[in-house]
């Protein structure tokens, strides 16, 4: 990596191929998500494109390279939950424990707060212990553990949930979008 300063900004489209390419090592190697096949980068642009609509998708930018994305999504597609979203963090392995996570992490939760969100949950596989570290560090409490859930490279996995009030609960909140 080279000394330039890490920036964070809007993911656009021009940056699918990349988070595509950070998005398969995860499948190939982790539990981090429970996808057996990578998207496509035409997959990947759908995606960027829609969380960029209605939440928010973020990229961290050294120079030229992308060393990693955070978004959020829907929660749920229900009408109530309109108001909660679900995040997401994903780094380059060279970008781990550089403080890359932290600063996007940082830029994403502030931009869904803005956004009107007001809560916002993370889903962990577990082991997961860096995941566990960030999401703590950001105020996340557990909310629960999903046993068993998802099956991937042979074994059984749990999963917990973490959430984060994005903003107090008021009577008539407003349409997040």
């Amino acid at each position: 990596m080279n000394d330039s300063p890490v920036t964070i900004r809007d993911a656009t489209l021009d940056d699918a191929p990349a988070i595509a390419d950070i998005y398969a090592h995860y499948v190939r190697t982790s539990v981090a998500t429970f996808e057996l096949e990578a998207p496509s980068e035409a997959d990947m642009s759908r995606r960027i494109e829609r969380n960029l609509a209605s939440h928010a998708w973020l990229v961290a930018t050294q120079g030229d390279a992308v060393l990693g994305y955070a978004y959020g999504g829907p929660f749920s597609d229900r009408p109530a939950y309109r108001w909660a979203t679900e995040v997401s963090v994903y780094l380059a392995p060279a970008a781990s424990r550089r403080g890359v996570g932290t600063t996007i992490y940082q830029a994403l939760l502030e931009r869904l707060r803005r956004r009107g969100f007001r809560v916002a949950v993370a889903r962990i596989a577990l082991p997961n212990d860096a995941s566990l570290a960030l999401h703590e560090r950001f105020g996340f409490a557990p909310s629960g553990v999903l046993r068993d859930i998802g099956h991937k490279f042979g074994a059984w996995h749990d999963v917990a949930l973490h959430q984060l009030a994005l903003a107090p609960a008021i009577a008539a909140p407003p349409d997040p979008t």
